[in-house]
């Protein structure tokens, strides 16, 4: 039975031999014939002689080839697509040759000794279709394995960077850590040297008031009051109507007629007598130049040209000259001329007043 509709019927030439026999063919087919550039000789030990017309060569050599395609493995998807009926015209399949004569067919079937034609077709894709899983499986291992080791390229990548990452954080954690120090360090010594300036510079102020301590103390063995059981009145540099510079000039010791007025310091006489306001005054220069007015006294008890010695007594308190009351007014004036105040001046010397 056939699902190919035969051409018309044609005169076919007889064929010196048989496609796999010795016999001559002397059965003609009334088919197309196909030029004879067209057709491709079949190589291997069973050559076919150049058609003279018809299709039965033609369509026997498409049989066979595609056996052989089939049985060799040649169509890769033939597994996994459904299997394609190949229906020849009943004059051709009848002298179809045998498939174990085929090359490379008949081993195969050797191979499956129950298994009919379909199976014989099939076994060889199989076997393909098995080492074609067998070379995608292990395809796919590689690739696995291929992504394995990017993937571990990568892992290692990223904790490399991540350990110069922590590196970098903990110098720059460790360089702010000693700069911190090295700042709280510095803060510390200055905080230091200035404690230690601060208590040099007390240590200093410290001997410098002791020495001056000293040095008055000395001082005031060798100077004395002018007087005792006094009050002081008027200070240096009071303003007021009563005297005639505006401002009062010296230091006025309240006390009564006759106390004794005594030297301050040891000096030389420089003057003694009445002096206008002052009424009767005495002017005591001492060795550094400085001079000592003593006035408003009721008496004197020295001349010019006179030394006398630290407490000597020189005069008595009085109320002479220009004056409200019996006091002594002292004065002290640089060897320029300038007045000063008798009390910083006399605290000067290590006395109270």
């Amino acid at each position: 039975m056939a699902s190919n509709k035969p051409a018309p019927e044609a005169p076919f030439g007889t064929l010196e031999t048989d496609f796999f026999g010795d016999e001559p063919a002397e059965r003609a087919w009334e088919e197309w014939n196909p030029t004879e550039d067209s057709v491709r000789p079949v190589r291997g030990r069973h050559r076919v002689m150049k058609q003279r017309g018809g299709l039965a060569r033609s369509s026997t050599v498409l049989g066979v080839g595609v056996i052989a395609a089939v049985g060799a493995g040649g169509m890769a998807t033939a597994q996994s697509k459904p299997p394609v009926s190949i229906s020849l015209p009943d004059s051709i399949a009848d002298n179809l040759p045998d498939a174990k004569s085929l090359p490379g067919v008949g081993s195969l079937m050797d191979d499956a000794s129950d298994a009919d034609a379909g199976n014989v077709n099939a076994a060889p894709l199989t076997a393909m279709s098995l080492a074609t899983d067998s070379g995608a499986e292990a395809g796919t291992d590689s690739a696995a394995g291929a992504g394995e080791a990017l993937r571990a390229r990568i892992l290692q990548q990223a904790e490399q960077q991540q350990a110069e990452a922590d590196a970098e954080a903990k110098a720059a954690a460790e360089k702010l850590a000693a700069e911190k120090a090295a700042a709280e360090a510095a803060k510390q010594q200055t905080a230091a040297e200035a404690k230690a300036e601060a208590e040099k510079l007390a240590a200093e102020k410290a001997a410098a008031a002791k020495a001056e301590a000293e040095r008055l103390a000395q001082l005031a063995k060798s100077y004395a009051l002018p007087t005792s059981s006094y009050t002081i009145t008027s200070t240096f540099g009071e303003s007021g109507s009563m005297w005639s510079s505006g401002y009062h000039t010296g230091l006025d010791f309240a006390a009564p007629t006759g106390t004794p007025i005594k030297a301050v310091h040891s000096g030389t006489v420089k003057s003694a007598g009445w002096s206008g306001s002052y009424g009767y005054r005495t002017v005591l220069e001492l060795e550094d130049g400085t001079e000592v007015w003593y006035a408003h006294q009721s008496s004197i008890s020295v001349s010019a040209g006179q030394k006398v010695t630290t407490g000597e007594t020189i005069g008595r308190v009085g109320a002479t000259g220009n004056v409200t009351g019996p006091h002594l007014h002292l004065e002290v004036h640089t060897p320029g001329g300038s007045g000063l105040d008798p009390m910083a001046w006399l605290r000067g010397k290590g006395l109270s007043v």
